[in-house]
């Protein structure tokens, strides 16, 4: 691993914090459901990968407090989005489940979204098409760390 400390490793860092804001702003246009917020959004990402959770769970996985998370699930259930379920093991919580509406919302958001991607994807060369595949999973890995 890189110290960070070498020019061209803090401009390399530089410039993938500047790409990827970009290429985050310019995905966020192309939602579905003006009305849903990112955050709101990323839960149900994160309920469509990970199924079922606590609003704690989600809270952690979000990276946001949990009465930030108990306010979104809310938000969400108005919307018809999640639903609250009792806990099969702790009566005291509740596990919030994403609704088929929300599933079909996301399938749709996901659809414009590579859409999108793919029409970006069609101006790079063989060469850099091959760099964006093998780069993708170190991508997603930095996103979960």
């Amino acid at each position: 691993m890189s110290d960070l400390t070498h020019g061209d490793d803090v401009a390399a860092v530089n410039s993938l914090r500047s790409a990827v804001m970009r290429l985050s702003r310019r995905l966020k246009h192309q939602r579905v459901d003006e009305s849903l917020s990112p955050t709101e959004m990323s839960v149900l990402g994160t309920l469509s990968q990970c199924g079922s959770a606590t609003p704690g769970e989600l809270a952690r996985k979000e990276h946001v407090q949990p009465p930030s998370m108990t306010r979104i699930v809310a938000l969400l259930e108005a919307k018809g989005l999640v639903r609250l379920e009792p806990h099969a093991e702790d009566r005291r919580q509740k596990v919030v489940t994403q609704t088929e509406q929300a599933m079909e919302m996301l399938e749709e958001s996901r659809r414009k979204r590579n859409a999108f991607l793919a029409s970006l994807v069609e101006g790079l060369d063989e060469d850099e098409w091959a760099k964006l595949r093998a780069a993708a999973p170190v991508l997603e890995k930095l996103a979960h760390l």
